[in-house]
């Protein structure tokens, strides 16, 4: 029998409903205006989805829930500490950062040490650890290093610095984001909170704390996930959150829950559903060739968007969102990410060009495996004629000069994207850069 699309949507009317989540759009912003450059491989090699997806190996189904149940245990954990684990060399990575750096504004001015210390101070780090309280995300938001919403550069006129590398963006959050809170800021206008994979400053406006009751409910082992991009939760008319694709919201038969605030600041159970079929849909979503085309299309084109900004990705963030809805948990950063397959092979200590492609070409498993260097990470989605074929969020590829020919999207290549161009450094290509395979 022919396998069908697995697309779960509660058979409920929404007619009378309150809370609705519905197709929508990322607003432009001024990541949009990134130079957006080509190289060969985005017209020379397919650029079909479904052409690697029929590549695919379907998951072992009991791989594959084991794989669920331990992304549920990742994505809840924080609920369940009782200090705030998080590892002393991380710890105040900020300050050392700040401290070595000299930090400037999107225009290119210094930032003065008087106003680096009002951040430091307000971080109010003496109270680290001692609040331990529970919370969850009302919308999505940013994850800051500083209590501030300022941003902060590295010097503009260095090749690969200026925007969109704002170092005070650590990542972003989604709604409905489980938190540990260590403490609050000396204004209280912040929140220091660990998630299940990162750490750092949040707005307290867009948290609400949790007891045991909610926990209770919430986390009923019933999880849907958001299988569409850049969708919209609304109050009414009025717009509560962007959802993007990977979003994870627990579900009865009354609806979808997510969390908004009483007057005492305390989340309560909330309810919305869905407008239309084939946004949402029960975790984890089969692993096979229709799935996974569908899945990854949503990304394509995307524009990067460092740490998260301005509600877009960047590399590692396009991978584990990708890999979410199939069970799969990754960590933050590509680095984290290599450690969290099943297993991997190293390929660093291959020279030649063509004998580490082979290598590729016979490990790694289309759309089942991620290739790792140090600062990206690519989903590995097969074989186009004898060239390892890549889905990446990519910011762009390297010159001569140390500049980078900005492609600034999420893109389909091969593992020498720019290739073809005699200005591309040719030590710093892509494939001979990787490490790693990393493999679920």
């Amino acid at each position: 029998m022919k396998q069908i699309l697995v697309v779960f949507l509660l058979l409920l009317s929404f007619s009378d409903a309150k809370y609705l989540l519905k197709p929508s759009y990322r607003e432009k912003t001024k990541i949009d205006k990134l130079p957006k450059n080509s190289v060969a491989d985005m017209k020379e090699i397919s650029q079909d989805l479904s052409f690697y997806a029929a590549q695919v190996n379907t998951f072992d189904s009991k791989i594959q829930k084991e794989l669920d149940i331990e992304y549920n245990r990742q994505y809840f954990n924080p609920w369940t500490q009782t200090s705030a684990q998080i590892d002393a060399d991380k710890l105040g990575w900020e300050v050392r950062f700040v401290q070595k750096e000299q930090i400037f504004t999107i225009f290119g001015k210094l930032i003065k040490q008087s106003e680096i210390q009002k951040w430091i101070e307000n971080e109010n780090m003496d109270a680290f650890d001692t609040q331990r309280l529970r919370a969850i995300t009302l919308r999505r938001i940013d994850l800051k290093a500083f209590p501030t919403s300022t941003q902060y550069f590295k010097n503009p006129k260095r090749p690969g610095e200026g925007f969109p590398f704002d170092y005070n963006q650590n990542s972003a959050y989604p709604i409905n984001m489980p938190l540990f809170v260590s403490h609050l800021s000396k204004d209280g206008k912040w929140a220091f909170v660990k998630g299940a994979y990162a750490f750092g400053w949040v707005q307290t406006k867009d948290i609400a704390f949790v007891d045991d009751a909610f926990i209770k409910e919430f986390k009923n082992g019933n999880y849907a996930m958001t299988i569409k991009d850049n969708l919209r939760l609304f109050d009414d008319n009025k717009d509560i959150s962007l959802i993007k694709l990977g979003t994870l919201f627990p579900y009865k038969q009354k609806g979808y829950m997510f969390a908004t605030k009483d007057e005492n600041g305390m989340a309560k159970i909330t309810y919305f559903k869905a407008t239309t079929k084939g946004i949402i849909s029960h975790k984890p979503l089969q692993f096979n060739a229709e799935n996974v085309a569908m899945i990854a299309a949503e990304f394509q084109g995307e524009p990067y968007g460092w740490g998260e900004c301005y509600e877009t990705r960047d590399c590692s963030a396009t991978t584990r969102d990708f890999f979410a809805i199939f069970g799969i948990f990754l960590e933050r950063n590509s680095a984290e990410q290599s450690k969290d397959g099943r297993y991997s092979i190293d390929i660093s200590k291959i020279d030649d060009i063509r004998a580490k492609k082979d290598a590729i070409l016979k490990y790694a498993k289309p759309f089942r495996s991620m290739l790792f260097v140090p600062g990206h990470i690519v989903i590995y989605i097969g074989r186009y004629k004898d060239e390892p074929v890549i889905l990446h969020t990519y910011w762009g590829v390297r010159q001569e000069d140390w500049s980078k020919l900005i492609t600034a999207r999420t893109i389909i290549t091969t593992t020498q994207p720019g290739k073809e161009l005699e200005s591309t450094r040719e030590e710093s290509a892509l494939i001979k850069t990787l490490k790693a395979i990393v493999i679920f």
